[in-house]
């Protein structure tokens, strides 16, 4: 059976450091703030909100709300973020995505102050993540794979890894990433030909197309280390990722599962995040 590389363990170990680097900034007079953004009442933004807020409490970490009507223009999205961006107070921002209807993310993106893009969602975010440059975020599930790899202590130095997905949410960042690494990285999507072929080479392998129990036992070999980033629904509306989890575990050396492993540390980089933002606002730093 596959070594399951749980969330809880990984949150566990960087909760103590967070906790830490919030009551230093607390004794310097500095709360960190997370200010959420959201765009109507979806219940799934609804339960990430309630979740995220529970654990910025466990972290000592302030949060405020920014709630606008579905019925928003794009205009009164980029007055909130720019009320966001000029609050000194507020030191990162989660923006609810997708915008409902036919507001623009992108036009919203544009406004948000990249030192308070939280989630890697700015150009100016996404950009130092392809250069190298420490500036903003990367996008907060890319970094919950690289802490999971840590964490679990998979060696990624010289190993291939082939991230089946190329969103910039997850399949791009997390490419640059593991190769800042030294990883040796292909990137595949659902169009490869012969995916399994290439990604039964892999010494680890990261799953993010968003299609449910899409990758079968055919895609993976023994030994393998697999992340799951999918969160979907089967058709008995079971939460499950984008792995056969039943199918796939008895093969490979370790997985994470899903539920209970990439997301849980997401949420935790995103207190990492504000964290680390309010640290530079208190040493008045710009860029990463």
């Amino acid at each position: 059976m596959a070594k399951q590389l749980l969330g809880k363990t990984v949150v566990v170990q960087m909760k103590e450091g967070i906790v830490a680097r919030v009551e230093a900034l607390r004794a310097q007079g500095v709360e960190p703030t997370l200010a959420f953004l959201r765009v109507g009442n979806r219940p799934d933004d609804l339960s990430y909100q309630r979740s995220a807020t529970k654990r910025a409490e466990g972290r000592g970490i302030a949060t405020r709300e920014f709630v606008l009507p579905e019925t928003a223009t794009d205009a009164e999205v980029e007055e909130a973020l720019r009320a966001i961006n000029q609050d000194p107070g507020v030191h990162g921002c989660l923006m609810f995505r997708p915008l409902p209807g036919a507001l623009s993310d992108e036009r919203a993106a544009a406004v948000l102050a990249s030192e308070k893009d939280l989630d890697g969602i700015t150009a100016s975010s996404l950009a130092a993540v392809f250069t190298d440059h420490e500036q903003g975020f990367p996008p907060c599930t890319a970094q919950a794979c690289l802490e999971m790899l840590d964490a679990y202590q998979v060696p990624l130095q010289g190993r291939h890894v082939v991230v089946v997905g190329r969103s910039l949410v997850i399949g791009k960042p997390v490419s640059l990433m593991l190769l800042r690494r030294n990883a040796t990285v292909t990137m595949a999507h659902s169009r490869t030909q012969d995916l399994a072929a290439l990604t039964r080479q892999a010494d680890v392998v990261v799953c993010a197309t968003g299609r449910a129990k899409a990758f079968g036992p055919e895609y993976f070999a023994p030994g393998q280390t697999v992340l799951d980033v999918g969160i979907n629904f089967d058709e008995q509306g079971n939460l499950c990722g984008d792995v056969d989890f039943d199918q796939v575990e008895p093969v490979v050396g370790a997985i994470t599962p899903v539920p209970g492993g990439i997301g849980s540390v997401t949420t935790e980089c995103l207190m990492d995040h504000v964290v680390t933002a309010a640290e530079r606002a208190a040493h008045g730093e710009g860029g990463r």
